[in-house]
């Protein structure tokens, strides 16, 4: 089987499972994205140990799994976390280097990649958890459309920059970092971004989930979607390229690891919270 026929295999196959879930929310949610998590903290563990850095992988994925757990609770009401938790959770971090790596293990330097790595993957995916439930998400439909927006903006811009990169070429955008990337399929990105952001507004978010954007928030929401999910995957290729390695993984085939596949949407999926906040307005009736 070809690169390109599993990719689509696992696309046909992944995407309605995550489609449901979505849907569901509640628990199933929070331990898909509790999974998700562990599995590409562990990724990047391993990915920070080829680079030269000895962080505290087991530590890393306990904790990077455990957040969207723990958001899940919260959103619950069987457990409130306070903020000084997570303060707590940081110092616990160094203070476990004392056993886990001692003097000659460079404990700061393994406590710092341990702290980014489970905040980089578990906190940045509980957002999908967050958004599913968002305040102004009323109902399954809505929450479930919530998250899924800002998730295939993530695919339109990914695809744009993909086929205008390759349509028209010209400058690179970063090759140092990035080889294939260049200035026109950024572009591009930012154009069908918007496109389909004004789509699924149209037919999806407001006739189904009765929720909107004024037409200059719309372009600001699908732009801002767009550059960030462009830095995640530049952000990724970074680390990559630090470490040496082609994919993270291999856990979808031809697709290469959960970090390989979700890259932008740990940038996307924070940015898309907080812009709802700012952006997004009721739209009964419409």
């Amino acid at each position: 089987m070809s690169e390109l026929a599993r990719r689509v295999v696992v696309a046909l196959l992944g995407a309605p499972v995550a489609l449901a879930v979505i849907w569901v929310g509640g628990a199933p949610l929070a331990t898909l994205v509790g999974g998700l998590a562990g599995v590409a903290a562990w990724e990047l563990a391993r990915m920070a140990r080829a680079a030269g850095h000895e962080p505290m992988g087991a530590l890393g994925v306990l904790l990077a799994a455990l957040l969207p757990l723990a958001v899940h609770a919260h959103v619950l009401g069987v457990v409130r976390v306070p903020l000084v938790v997570g303060v707590l959770a940081v110092v616990a971090v160094l203070g476990a280097a004392i056993w886990l790596r001692g003097v000659e293990g460079k404990p700061l330097g393994a406590a710092a990649t341990t702290v980014f790595i489970a905040l980089y993957t578990g906190a940045t995916l509980s957002y999908a958890y967050a958004l599913r439930y968002h305040n102004y998400a009323v109902g399954d439909v809505a929450g479930a459309l919530v998250v899924i927006f800002p998730v295939v903006l993530t695919w339109a811009s990914d695809t744009g920059a993909y086929f205008s990169g390759r349509l028209i070429g010209g400058r690179k955008l970063i090759p140092s970092v990035s080889p294939g990337k260049t200035v026109a399929g950024a572009v591009g990105a930012l154009v069908v971004t918007v496109l389909v952001a004004y789509a699924f507004m149209r037919y999806l978010l407001t006739p189904k989930a009765q929720l909107a954007f004024t037409p200059w928030g719309l372009v600001l929401f699908a732009l801002t979607i767009s550059v960030v999910a462009q830095i995640g995957d530049l952000a990724e290729s970074l680390l990559k390229r630090e470490a040496g390695v082609k994919d993270s993984g291999t856990l979808f085939p031809g697709h290469g690891g959960v970090l390989d596949r979700l890259d932008s949407l740990f940038f996307v999926l924070p940015a898309a919270y907080a812009l709802y906040d700012l952006l997004l307005i009721p739209a009964p009736g419409a």
